[in-house]
């Protein structure tokens, strides 16, 4: 039964039939980092492994969004990707007015193209060419480096600032 509620919550993008971001808890930018790099170290002094498919032991899917979600308090399993970049859960953001704790996003459904993603921003290393992320990869898990998602032209990814987030 509770694959069964997992796949639901998958194919619905979770955001219909969860937690919505006004019911999430707030969390300010420097708590959501910290967040973050704790799955640096969660398992056992070592990163906390990739999988669609298990939930950490926080009840937090071990994906990207997974990752999201608990780094930004949405209640787990958490959203989808692409119900992360829905007004549920984010507004579209300008580039230029990033800020730690702000998301890229691909949500982009292609046909052929079933790769989804979500990074966390932290800060800008070569401004607006290459900034620092915190991201929950495949085949690795848990990672902490820079990134241009977003900021290649044409680019599926885009900037986000979740609801709950304060300043």
């Amino acid at each position: 039964m509770r694959f069964i509620s997992a796949v639901l919550a998958a194919l619905l993008g979770f955001a219909l039939i969860g937690p919505t971001a006004s019911a999430a808890p707030q969390v300010n930018r420097a708590e959501m980092l910290q967040r973050a790099a704790s799955w640096l170290t969660a398992n056992n002094g070592g990163r906390v492994p990739y999988s669609m498919t298990k939930n950490w032991s926080d009840g937090y899917r071990q994906d990207c969004s997974g990752f999201v979600s608990m780094s930004a308090k949405l209640g787990g399993p958490g959203p989808n990707t692409v119900a992360l970049a829905t007004n549920t859960w984010t507004v579209p953001v300008k580039i230029a007015d990033l800020k730690p704790g702000d998301l890229f996003i691909d949500p982009v459904d292609e046909p052929g193209d079933d790769f989804r993603h979500v990074v966390i921003f932290e800060k800008w290393t070569k401004p607006n060419a290459e900034y620092l992320a915190y991201e929950q990869r495949g085949g690795f898990g848990t990672d902490h480096r820079t990134r241009t998602y977003g900021l290649e032209p044409n680019s599926k990814y885009h900037p986000y600032r979740l609801k709950n987030i304060v300043d």
